[in-house]
């Protein structure tokens, strides 16, 4: 066998055990732990307190190895695609750079198998092509996750500050009325308040907390909104004539996203009318005279 069939062989092998293992892998005991304390109190649970940590030392020498192996500029963006997309407990950081590395060596090997079978200029741009894209199916994935959280939290977001208004009329405070709405709520909304708040327990200002909200979802509605939340704290304005106003707009904008979605239905369905239905409907009008067209002239 020869010898670049071989090494081709064992890198693949590793490379799928390295896929395994970011796949397959239970979640971070860190991450547990942390979000553990959070969840109750800043005391972690019997189960947190006894989570074997025999792997912990090899596989962080592992994460480590990783991230010497990944560029500085790729670990920076999947930190901010993994902020955008809610930091998903499946998917820490190590384990998708790990799939990174990977997915780029097992299709980069079986790229260069397949040029070598044929050395031509279009197998070596198909080959080139397809490796560069394994390298960013982690960034597209999460990119992707991002975009459905977003608008998500744009479709909650009316509902929510509806919410919030009530609560605040009916004497709550503004925390207390963010903490109601996320207690009650289930989406990506709710779960960013919750964080919020507890940036505020832990220590950090107001307004480092609501210009953190806004960074991590990168909604402009809710980006609006905070906006003028910390612009009524720092002048004074009453947080109930801005929950009502931002309420009846964001009612508003989401039935104009609405509206536009609808008109553009039309212009969306002629492509598939053009190309699937109408030939279709042409044969079965125009075939039976064209058939007799030729029968008349043969």
């Amino acid at each position: 066998m020869p010898t670049l069939v071989l090494i081709a062989i064992l890198i693949i092998a590793v490379s799928l055990a390295v896929l395994a293992w970011a796949v397959l892998a239970g979640p971070d005991t860190a991450h547990q732990r942390t979000v553990t304390n959070l969840q109750r109190g800043l005391q972690p649970g019997p189960a947190a307190l006894h989570a074997p940590a025999a792997d912990e030392p090899r596989g962080r020498a592992l994460d480590v190895v990783i991230r010497r192996l990944t560029f500085s500029g790729s670990v920076r963006l999947l930190e901010r695609l993994l902020i955008r997309a809610g930091r998903p407990p499946g998917w820490p950081l190590e384990r998708l750079l790990a799939a990174k590395l990977a997915l780029v060596s097992g299709v980069g090997f079986l790229s260069l198998l397949y040029i070598s079978g044929s050395p031509d200029g279009l197998p070596i741009m198909m080959g080139l092509g397809v490796t560069l894209v394994s390298y960013f199916v982690p960034e597209l994935l999460l990119y992707s996750r991002g975009q459905e959280r977003s608008q998500a939290i744009a479709l909650e977001l009316a509902d929510t500050l509806d919410q919030m208004t009530i609560a605040v009329e009916a004497g709550l405070g503004f925390d207390s009325a963010m903490a109601r709405a996320g207690k009650n709520g289930t989406g990506p909304l709710a779960q960013e308040l919750v964080r919020t708040l507890q940036d505020i327990q832990v220590g950090q200002s107001r307004r480092q907390a609501y210009e953190g909200l806004a960074t991590r979802t990168d909604v402009t509605d809710l980006r609006r909104f905070v906006r003028s939340v910390i612009q009524a704290d720092a002048y004074g304005i009453a947080i109930a004539d801005v929950l009502r106003t931002q309420a009846a707009e964001m009612r508003m904008k989401r039935r104009q996203r609405a509206e536009e979605k609808a008109m553009q239905i039309p212009v969306k369905v002629i492509f598939p009318l053009m190309v699937c239905i109408l030939p279709v409907l042409f044969i079965v009008l125009l075939g039976p005279a064209v058939m007799d067209i030729i029968a008349a002239f043969s």
